[in-house]
């Protein structure tokens, strides 16, 4: 990476920085340079094992230990993933109903959410037909370009 490469990258920090944007990208002619700015992570300390009093059930227990990793979709469930970075609404307003929920049937081009990126708000509609099983960011949340947002079982 060259000098001139260098102060590019530091100067659209500054302007990531500046302006409290969560991600900036810039394309001239064949280059294209993206930073995405990320909270620090802490370190909390290692995990401390607390005695529990009976035994769950196998299934329960990966549904309720935050320590079991990330849900994992089923071999027919079809995404619906972010096409932008933006903060997550499951409805039009705060009073309103939720475009989607769980269980509901929904069809091809139905609104499912809005994504509000750069002060625009993006409706993001299904790719398919058939029941939502999951809705995975909470409302308000922000979300990153390609996170799923919805699960879809045919």
């Amino acid at each position: 990476m060259d000098d001139q490469e260098t102060a590019r990258i530091r100067a659209l920090g500054e302007i990531a920085v500046e302006f409290d944007l969560d991600a900036i990208r810039v394309r001239t002619g064949e280059s294209e340079i993206e930073i995405v700015r990320r909270e620090p992570l802490t370190y909390a300390g290692p995990p401390v094992a607390h005695p529990v009093a009976a035994e769950p059930s196998p299934a329960a227990a990966g549904a309720l230990d935050p320590l079991a990793g990330p849900p994992t979709a089923g071999a027919n469930v079809r995404r619906v993933t972010a096409p932008v970075i933006g903060v997550f609404y499951r409805s039009a307003s705060p009073g309103a109903d939720a475009f989607a929920e769980v269980g509901q049937r929904v069809n091809v081009g139905q609104t499912l959410c809005i994504l509000e990126a750069m002060k625009l708000m993006n409706e993001i509609t299904s790719d398919h037909a058939g029941v939502v099983v999951r809705i995975l960011p909470e409302n308000g949340e922000l979300v990153t370009l390609g996170q799923d947002l919805f699960w879809i079982e045919p």
